[in-house]
């Protein structure tokens, strides 16, 4: 090896060693604007006002907020814990007024050093071809290399989109994931700040991923991004997300909506590291539309929060479309990860494959919860869902709901799921061999989702290793 590749390993290991702890940190809050605790048309008036929307989308958020206060909270899971969510105390709206910088030097001091103890800057560096950094609301950096801007690649936050980009985004935005969705899609709708739209023109092959960073600074807040992202016929596209907050003692929200669009033979491949802190509710709606030919992948692992309710999902609707889900989830004592998939055939010839896999710690518990949907009037189709569950004790939970509906019959589907615990035996051995019984546990959850870590970039791959064995320090006995 090099000098130069062992140097470059080195930084990028560096800036990626991180731990539960990384995250837990706060700055004090200095806000420009700030629209107070609970939800009316006022709130939206106020963030329409500073935001300088334009009427159709005051009006979008108006008919979104309708929406949310007609629909039930969820009753048929995690009723329990969503009780907890007082959408009176939650404020809806945080900003220090300022546009998302350039360059890094222009970023102030507090949100910079927030960054860099998170290793974005290096990361930004070492292998990624744009970043966007959003703080509470509002993107506070955004930057996409040249290179890539003089292709056409288009790579800007959400309210850049609207108010520069109306022709290409409009058409796509709220398409994918109707505002009556569900309840917290209509939420995202009512009162969505921040995230990320990119546009990859016809033909063009983004070659390093582009990532977003989301950190959320304040209490008692909600943050609200709304992500958008067109590939235009034949162009790839890989794009990484990563999430912290500080622990507060009081319940923090966060609510995003995620479209995706691949156009006739485009590929998408969007990769998620979740690490919020143990207060957040995390409450996510994401899916994506695949055109002829094209492919969306979604590769998640959710590791952190109070409580995940995400269920990526692909639209196949053009013929010879691909989707696939590939997912860990672990969840620790105080957490309960209710993760899944969402896969659509509407088209011939679609293919469609789930994989997942869950770690139960402590007191912990991990769902399952799928959905595959292949209709009678189609050919062709195939769907392979995998789920798999490890229980580290003898207090831990997993839960397993996969629906399967396929009517024809042309179409190839396979289901299989099981569930394991580490065995005493199995960490007898080990421990007899020199390691740890903490090393032991590790090595044996790192050996059960390894094949899926391999899926995410060699820099994600080593930081979820590392959170793994973090998580299993104390999880023995």
């Amino acid at each position: 090896m090099s000098e130069a590749v062992q140097t470059l390993d080195a930084d990028t290991k560096s800036a990626i060693n991180i731990d539960r702890e990384k995250g837990d940190f706060r700055y004090p809050e200095k806000h420009k604007f700030d629209a107070g605790t609970g939800l009316s048309a006022a709130t939206i008036d106020y963030i329409c006002d500073v935001k300088g929307d334009k009427d159709w989308v005051r009006e979008f958020r108006h008919r979104a907020l309708k929406v949310f206060e007609g629909k039930p909270m969820p009753t048929h899971w995690a009723t329990k814990d969503l009780e907890n969510i007082d959408f009176d105390k939650i404020r809806y709206y945080l900003s220090d007024g300022a546009k998302p910088k350039r360059t890094w030097d222009e970023v102030p001091d507090d949100v910079k050093e927030t960054f860099e103890r998170l290793g974005i800057p290096q990361q930004e560096r070492a292998f990624l071809a744009g970043v966007e950094a959003q703080f509470d609301s509002e993107a506070a950096y955004s930057n996409v290399k040249e290179e890539l801007s003089k292709e056409g690649v288009i790579f800007v936050n959400s309210n850049e989109g609207l108010n520069e980009y109306e022709d290409i985004f409009r058409p796509y935005f709220g398409k994918v994931i109707p505002t009556g969705d569900n309840k917290f899609s209509a939420l995202n709708s009512a009162v969505f700040s921040g995230g990320s739209f990119i546009y990859v023109p016809k033909g063009v092959k983004v070659k390093h991923p582009l990532q977003a960073y989301f950190r959320i600074n304040s209490e008692n807040f909600g943050q609200f991004e709304r992500t958008l992202i067109i590939c235009d016929e034949g162009a790839e596209l890989t794009y990484m997300e990563g999430c912290t907050a500080p622990k507060f003692e009081t319940a923090t929200l966060h609510s995003a909506v995620v479209e995706l669009v691949a156009l006739k033979g485009a590929k998408i491949q969007y990769i998620t590291v979740q690490n919020w802190s143990s207060n957040v509710f995390n409450l996510v709606t994401k899916r994506g539309l695949a055109m002829e030919d094209a492919e969306v992948r979604w590769i998640d692992c959710n590791i952190g929060s109070r409580l995940t309710m995400k269920y990526p999902g692909v639209v196949m609707k053009g013929k010879g479309a691909r989707g696939e889900v590939i997912s860990i989830a672990l969840a620790n004592s105080g957490q309960h990860q209710d993760t899944g998939a969402k896969m659509i055939h509407a088209a011939d010839n679609t293919t469609s494959n789930v994989v997942s896999k869950s770690i139960s710690v402590g007191e912990g518990r991990s769902t399952y919860r799928g959905q595959v949907l292949i209709p009678k009037h189609l050919k062709g189709c195939r769907n392979n869902t995998e789920c798999d569950a490890l229980l580290i004790n003898s207090s831990s939970r997993t839960d397993t709901y996969p629906a399967i509906t396929v009517k024809g019959n042309q179409h190839a589907t396979q289901h299989e799921a099981s569930v394991s615990q580490v065995s005493e035996e199995m960490l007898f051995y080990m421990q007899q061999r020199g390691l740890s019984e903490a090393a032991a546990m590790s090595l044996a959850v790192n050996g059960f989702v390894n094949d899926l870590v391999r899926e995410f970039p060699m820099e994600y791959s080593v930081e979820l290793k590392r959170l793994i064995e973090l998580e299993m320090e104390g999880s023995v006995g």
